[in-house]
């Protein structure tokens, strides 16, 4: 048994729990990767990220992300296994794999489509001004007002289909025999979701929104490709700031590795209370 679980050990050790610990001895020093030199600091870094502006923007960012679309890609998701749940066509698979597609693509391949549909002269502007809408005139991804909120949408977009299927398998799991029960009392379509479906997808529901919530702080990919944290800082999220400082500008590894523990802690703080309310509901 322990030979069996060597490989998985090893790979927590060398990609997990070391990285963790080595960001965590860094966070405390002023390490310089050109001459390998580390300097002890204490908790500078930590007082330096609490004190600098772009941090709260980026917090801001990340939690305005965070609140925008985790709840939106729930209720879709769950609206979405409700309805193909009921599906019995001949083409119902094939409908469930168009709607689980778009989170299997590669996300930079999506990011860069979506980086031409949102541009002054790409589909998201044509179809407004074919409504009566204004469009921004530099693009929705170079408009402060409108770029996070575009690759909100982007994003919902894409999990949407991974989080319905979800959904769905817990939904097959429930009992057949609970859904004839109620059919024999006259219970309506809407109070066997909400009395019987609803319920029973608590954990599924916990899962979701938990994971969700900890992908959704994590952004990155998007806001590398799309906008690299602009316009004007409009669209920087915490781990993009993250990579930001460590490897774009010079000797900040330091003051990275603490603003990725700070995020490790919210992230941790943010799971656990999700899993108590939820729990307690």
């Amino acid at each position: 048994m322990l030979v069996l679980l060597l490989p998985w050990v090893i790979t927590l050790l060398v990609f997990w729990l070391y990285p963790l610990g080595y960001a965590l001895v860094l966070s405390f020093s002023d390490y310089h990767t050109l001459t390998n030199t580390l300097t002890w600091v204490g908790l500078q870094n930590y007082a330096d990220v609490f004190t600098n502006n772009d941090f709260w923007q980026a917090l801001r960012n990340t939690v305005v992300f965070t609140f925008g679309t985790v709840p939106v890609t729930t209720a879709f998701a769950l609206a979405l296994a409700t309805a193909v749940k009921k599906q019995t066509a001949r083409f119902a698979d094939v409908l469930r794999a168009s709607y689980f597609l778009p989170s299997v693509t590669s996300l930079v391949v999506i990011a860069l489509i979506f980086t031409n549909l949102y541009s002054r002269d790409g589909y998201v502007s044509l179809l407004c001004s074919m409504a009566g809408i204004t469009p921004p005139e530099h693009g929705w991804l170079l408009t402060e007002g409108t770029a996070l909120f575009a690759i909100m949408a982007m994003d919902v977009w894409i999990s949407t289909g991974y989080y319905m299927v979800l959904f769905l398998a817990a939904m097959e799991a429930i009992p057949k025999d609970l859904y004839e029960s109620a059919d024999l009392v006259g219970a309506t379509t809407w109070q066997q979701f909400w009395k019987i479906t609803f319920p029973l997808l608590r954990p599924t529901l916990l899962f979701v929104v938990v994971i969700n919530t900890i992908k959704s702080f994590q952004v990155f990919v998007e806001v590398y490709v799309m906008t690299k944290g602009g316009p004007l800082g409009a669209t920087t999220t915490l781990v993009y700031s993250v990579y930001h400082n460590a490897f774009e500008q010079s000797d900040a590894m330091g003051y990275a590795s603490a603003l990725a523990w700070v995020v490790f802690v919210i992230l941790l703080a943010f799971s656990l209370i999700q899993m108590r309310i939820l729990k307690e509901r």
